[in-house]
């Protein structure tokens, strides 16, 4: 079973509406949640795998993500409960913190930042206004050398029929660096690299 069904939608935490949030976690978090449940007795008499998609967000959150950030923060929590919740009974619980996929999620994200931003009135546009115009820029640039959907499909349908999953992996280059960097750099030293 693959779990990739998610949304995005960015802005400063001050600015997202609390209904937008609520629609991330209810997409991203209690669907995924929902559909694990229904499949846990077939997969049970399966041995079946469970191969979660979650984000490099989880782990390293630009500025403007932290909805979307969050709600992949919270199903890798929920996805290492469930490994060791469900290991005894033969089931394997696999977490993929993908990075850029080039993808039609992907490519609405930046113009629906700019867009909520255009409904900013001027003291968050005087606040935020440059700092969502430059996370934009950088996401769009990053995401033309991002990997293609069906390199990711590859990489993930591989995942899920490997004999001896790990129990994590990483999808994409900036994935593949920024995780293990995000692990071993001091907190306020990535938030100096992140902020340029």
């Amino acid at each position: 079973m693959i779990n990739n069904a998610a949304i995005e939608i960015n802005a400063p935490l001050e600015v997202l509406p609390l209904d937008i949030w609520r629609q991330l976690f209810e997409v991203n978090l209690f669907g995924q949640v929902a559909v694990i449940q229904a499949l846990l007795p077939a997969l049970r008499r399966s041995k079946g795998r469970v191969v979660n998609i979650s984000s490099v967000g989880a782990e390293s959150v630009l500025p403007i993500y932290g909805a979307y950030a969050g709600t992949k923060a919270a199903f890798e929590s929920a996805s290492d409960a469930l490994r060791r919740e469900v290991r005894a009974q033969g089931i394997q619980v696999v977490i993929v913190q993908s990075g850029g996929v080039k993808t039609v999620m992907a490519e609405r994200s930046g113009p629906l930042s700019l867009e909520l931003a255009s409904r900013m009135g001027p003291e968050h546009t005087d606040l935020y206004g440059e700092l969502i115009a430059s996370t934009v820029r950088f996401q769009s640039s990053f995401l033309e050398h991002a990997v293609t959907a069906t390199k990711a499909a590859t990489k993930i349908a591989n995942i899920t029929t490997a004999k001896r999953p790990r129990i994590r992996y990483t999808l994409g280059v900036d994935a593949a660096f920024t995780v293990p960097l995000n692990r071993i750099l001091p907190a306020r030293l990535m938030d100096r690299i992140l902020a340029r």
